[in-house]
Order: structure tokens, then sequence, then C-alpha cells
């Protein structure tokens, strides 16, 4: 798995690693090797944040990560403002905590800003706008309280009139930092998209002069080892090229089985590739499946094998790899835990798949009756 190759830009050597190699890596630093007992909100940050879109899959994200995980200590973080759901990487909604949105808001600006103009239509539904008092008025708007999306749309129907009201109001939500504020992200309470600017929300300025270096190391620590291109499909950021040179004397290189270039942290855990993976069930969206321009050390042809029928899938790690999806469904008190498995695997981690669902089922829905775990293949 492991072998030397010749001397690369200046380095006296490069370990490749091999795909299972950069699996139990990433399974390592994603504490999906197994469970571990710490305070969710040290694990939020060490993961630079969980996906939130949905507001349930950060629970899930925990849940499968954490030892007896009470999905309360969570929705307390969020109530009290030390954790919150904000647009940041990729300019999807994220967890994090409140210091690391302090400073990832600004740092990632540039790739709201470059989704807004050039990545979604609502720019160009805005050319010739004043933008910045139509920022200046959002901002003001909600500073002066949190407003729902109608709320902030109706406004700029009123104040820029003949303009498109739901272009303005994404021009406020990409271009000013702001937060989804409670009851919304709040396990058990269920609210509209509700909105307060960043620093209004947490009583503080955003930095002024974050360090991109510092986390990129941060990210190393969570997804690596990884390249360049890694690091950018993350953020969403681009031209990190000069970052990863600037910090290559204080980081060890490898390849992986392509010749691709692989930063990581010299102390970094590295298991070995035979480790054991237990099952793992994700939410609909994790970092760990999305967090790297090349996935096949994790998500390998899982793609062409998706479900394909609209409905809101997720996936499930066997032996470290994405091996299959579930999804919940609730008909009155009954919950239904659907798994397709995308090969028939050994009946050992068959078994292991269905008792790890019937504990994800009895975590999300334990007033259900009766609760059910269906396990089949992939259509």
């Amino acid at each position: 798995m492991f072998r030397k190759l010749r001397a690369v830009s200046g380095q006296a050597s490069s370990t490749q690693l091999g795909r299972r190699a950069l699996n139990r890596a990433l399974l390592e630093r994603q504490l999906l090797l197994r469970r571990v007992r710490r305070p969710a909100a040290e694990v939020v940050e060490h993961l630079l944040g969980l996906q939130a879109q949905e507001p349930r899959d950060p629970y899930v994200g925990l849940w499968t990560r954490l030892e007896d995980f009470d999905p309360a200590e969570l929705g307390g973080l969020v109530a009290d403002r030390q954790v919150v759901r904000s647009p940041l990487m990729r300019t999807t909604i994220h967890l994090v905590s409140a210091r690391d949105c302090l400073t990832l808001a600004p740092l990632l600006h540039p790739v709201r800003e470059r989704n807004f103009w050039t990545g979604s239509p609502f720019g160009r539904q805005v050319k010739g706008v004043d933008v910045d008092a139509v920022l200046a008025d959002g901002r003001a708007l909600l500073d002066e309280q949190p407003r729902t999306n109608t709320q902030l749309r109706a406004f700029m129907a009123e104040r820029w009139p003949g303009w498109d009201p739901t272009s303005l109001a994404y021009a406020v939500h990409h271009l000013v930092p702001v937060v989804q504020v409670p009851p919304r992200g709040v396990w058990g309470q269920k609210g509209l998209p509700t909105w307060a600017t960043t620093e209004t929300w947490l009583g503080r300025p955003v930095e002024r002069a974050p360090s991109i270096d510092r986390v990129v190391l941060r990210y190393l620590a969570a997804f690596g080892p990884a390249g360049t291109m890694d690091v950018q499909a993350w953020s969403g950021l681009t031209r990190l090229r000069e970052v990863t040179d600037r910090l290559r004397p204080r980081l060890r290189t490898f390849r992986n089985e392509a010749g691709k270039e692989l930063f990581d942290l010299p102390d970094a855990p590295r298991p070995d590739p035979g480790t054991p993976a237990p099952a793992r069930f994700l939410p609909q969206f994790d970092n760990v499946a999305l967090s790297h321009a090349d996935r096949s050390h994790i998500a390998g042809g899982a793609a062409a094998r998706w479900p394909t029928d609209d409905l809101h899938w997720s996936a499930i790690l066997v032996d470290g790899f994405v091996a299959g999806a579930w999804r919940l469904a609730r008909d009155g008190k009954a919950a239904t835990l659907t798994v397709r498995l995308f090969d028939r695997p050994a009946a050992q981690d068959e078994a292991e798949v269905a008792e790890e669902g019937e504990r994800l089922l009895a975590f999300l829905a334990p007033d259900a009756d009766p609760r059910e775990v269906r396990l089949g293949a992939a259509a």
C-alpha cells in the first residue's frame, strides 16, 4: 500500500497512499471509525462545520460520530448562539461555531459574490441596480430585527419598485454576512428561514483579516491528506495553489495512486489501511463525501448508482465507502427507514447495517409505533 516515489518538486521523497489508506485517514479525522465522547461544540469546530441545508442533518451527523449524543445539547447551542447556521462553504448553509462564523464569513465572501453574480439567475435580474444601497437597506432591516424571506422581499418590493424583489433579497443573503436564527435548527422545533446579520446576532464584528493559511491547516486536520483542488472543492475558493505552496515547508507531501500530490499535517493520524470501519449512516449532505474534488477514496462510483426517484436519500458507509442510501418516511405514528444497498453485502455487513439502521430509527423517531427498517437492493 505504501511505496516511495522519486523526488518531486524539491521534496526528498513522496509516499504513495492507496485508496484504502486515504479512506481510513479520512474516516479517522471525521470520527467515523469509532464513536467518541466529546462535546458537540468541540466536534462542530473540529469538523469546520456541518452541512445544514436540512435542519435535521447536523443532528444525524453528530449522532453517527458521538457516543450517547443528546440532540438537546446541540439544540441548546443553537438557541444560545454558540453555534449558528449560515451560508458559507460553497454558499451552502453550514452549522458552525460562532467563532468560526466570524472567520469564515469574510473569508468566503468571494465565493458568495461569485455565486450570486454568475452562479445563479438572481444577479442577472438586478444588473444596473445600486447594489451598495440595496445591501445597506437590507443590512439595516436585518439589524433592526430578524426577518423572514417573505418580509425581506416585501421590503425590497416597496423600497426598490421595478426590480425583482426576490433577486434583491438574495443579494442580501449572499453579499451581507447573515445567519438563520432559531427556532429553525433547534431539535424538535420548526420555523421559517429567518435571517439576521451575523454581527448583530453574535454581538461581534467579523474578522477583518482572516487567515486562509490557518483555515487550510484546519481543513487538512479534518479532511486530509488532500490536494489543492480538494481544498477548493470544500470551500468554493479558487487559486489556492499559492496557499498550499506557502504552507509546504510545514506539511508532509504524499501521492495518491494516480500520482496527484497531497498535503497533510506531519503528525496527523493515518491508520493502517486494514483498520476495520463500521457501518455508518450519514445525513443527506455530509462533508465527508462532498469535500474533495477527487472522491474516489470514499464515494467512487456512487453517483452512477444513486436512487433516481427524486426523493431525499442519504448515504450509507459500509467498510468505509458509500455503499447505499437511506431515507426516513413517516405515516401517522408509523416510521419506516428504507435502506437500499448497491450490492449484496456479506451477511455480517448486512446485519450490521440493519442494526445501525434500527438505532438511527430509534433516534429519529422515538415516538413512532410501529418502527420498521426495510433493507433491500437499489433498483
